[in-house]
Parts: C-alpha cells; structure tokens; sequence
C-alpha cells in the first residue's frame, strides 16, 4: 500500500533536517515551519514573488561550509555543533538576542556578514507560490545505486524532501506532472490533495557528500546519464526541460490546506483523476 514513509522539515535554510509523525500545511500551502528561517545579507532587500514577498536568503548554494555542521533544532532552539571540534552553541530563534547571537556567530563561520531572519510561511522556501517537496523511497535508492558508496540516507540528506512516500515504483512522482497529469490524496478521515507543480531541477547541493561536503566527481554527468536512461513510461517528457531533475515540487490546493499528514496515511491517485 502507497503511503507516507517519512516526513521531514527543514527549519533553518541549508542546514539539517529534522523527522517528525505529523506535518500541518500551512494556509500558504507549504510545510509549517519548514524554512521558518534563514541566513540572509544583512543588506538584501525583498524580491517580489507573485503576491509573495521573499528575502533574499544564504544556504549551501552560497557555501559548503554548513556540511562542516550538526544541527538540531527543537521548540524554537538551535544547537550547532561544528564537526572540527568547535564548542557546541545554542541560539534561541524564537527571540530577537538569539537571532542577533546566532547572526554573529554564523558571520564568524563561514566569513561573511549574515542576519539570522524569520519569516512567516510560506517562509524561506525556494518557491513560496509552491507547496512541498515529494519523492518515493524507491527512487532515493535508485539515486543511490548510481554512485560508489552513496547508501540512500546519503541520498535522502542530499535531496532534501518534505514529504518521501513508500511502496511506489522509483520515480512514481514524476507522473503528476503535465497538463494532463493526476493528483494524489494523502489520508483517508481529513485528506490532503497534492498536485503537480514543477519537477525539481537540481543545484550543487546534491553533488556534496552531506557529511564531508566533498563533491562527486562528474556527479551532474553521471545524474544525466541515468536519469536520462531510467525515465519513467509513465512521464510526460514534455514537462521536463533536462534530466538534471528529481523529486516533485507539489502543491496544495487550498481546500486542503489547514490539514495535517502523518507517517503512515494512505497515499491514493482518484480514479477520476
């Protein structure tokens, strides 16, 4: 039976993820507090976004220096332990001396002037007119089966979903794509309808190992290759503009939105769909 295997947020932009049972879409239609905050140049104004206004934010894009980091974050707190040995800290997010703490000392690491910044949902993510993250189990294990050495924790850290849905064909999300594409419902008594938004063209964050930050060599080309030769029957081609993609950015409509999903709840594509 198709259902939701696990379900991660990220609440600060570029650093670790956490697990949790249960995730509640945001009024936006995105994961609450996944992205809630950000590193961001202290003089970068907002950049316009639909009817969204998003600041400019610094994540592993920018550095390679977070994989040099353990994070966890829980009610509001942050502890960072860096992998050299450093002293671990832990900032408080939810305060303005805490935001301000954290600001200094992630300046001081990865050398640049940053501001720790909240903002409310749709919060940092990268497309705030879209909903979450979403890719199966077997296709994190397809990915992995790719690279010498690469398991599929490795894959699951480097690809960064919301939402990892089990007991589907690898590339199960691809189908939900295209001007024809279905839906799919998460839960049964108060369900969550996901559709299609875009697939997810990939950065250089994936290239990096998550605990080294060391890169693949050819990782982009090798991608390409088997991405290329493993394309799904099922997918519309036409809806993707290069094989350097992978995962599905979803979004929910807003009937759905409000709703929670948890690990476990039944995963359905409507018959009329």
């Amino acid at each position: 039976m198709a259902h939701v295997a696990r379900l991660r947020r990220y609440p600060v932009k570029g650093l670790d993820g956490m697990e949790v049972e249960s995730a509640r879409i945001s009024e936006s239609g995105t994961v609450v507090g996944d992205r809630e905050f950000a590193m961001c140049e202290p003089t970068a104004g907002r950049i316009e976004t639909g009817d969204q206004m998003q600041t400019l934010a610094y994540n592993g894009k920018q550095t390679d220096r977070f994989h040099d980091l353990r994070t966890a974050f829980d009610a509001g707190t942050l502890a960072v332990d860096p992998k050299a040995g450093g002293e671990r800290r832990e900032f408080d997010l939810s305060a303005d001396d805490g935001r301000a703490a954290a600001s200094e000392w992630f300046g001081a690491f990865v050398g640049d002037d940053v501001e720790v910044r909240r903002h409310e949902p749709p919060a940092f993510v990268d497309r705030p007119d879209a909903g979450p993250s979403v890719i199966s189990t077997a296709t994190l294990e397809a990915v992995a089966s790719w690279f010498d050495d690469m398991t599929v924790e490795s894959a699951r850290r480097r690809l960064r979903a919301n939402v990892e849905i089990g007991d589907v064909p690898a590339f199960w999300e691809d189908r939900f794509v295209g001007p024809d594409a279905p839906g799919f419902v998460v839960g049964d008594d108060d369900p969550v309808r996901f559709e299609g938004y875009e697939p997810c063209s990939r950065c250089v964050v994936p290239s990096r190992d998550p605990q080294t930050g060391d890169p693949l060599d050819r990782f982009r080309e090798r991608f390409v290759e088997k991405r290329e030769e493993t394309f799904p029957e099922w997918a519309d081609p036409d809806a993707f503009d290069h094989y350097y993609t992978v995962m599905l950015i979803s979004q929910v409509p807003e009937g759905s939105r409000g709703r929670t999903l948890r690990v476990g709840d039944e995963v359905t594509v409507p018959a009329d769909d």
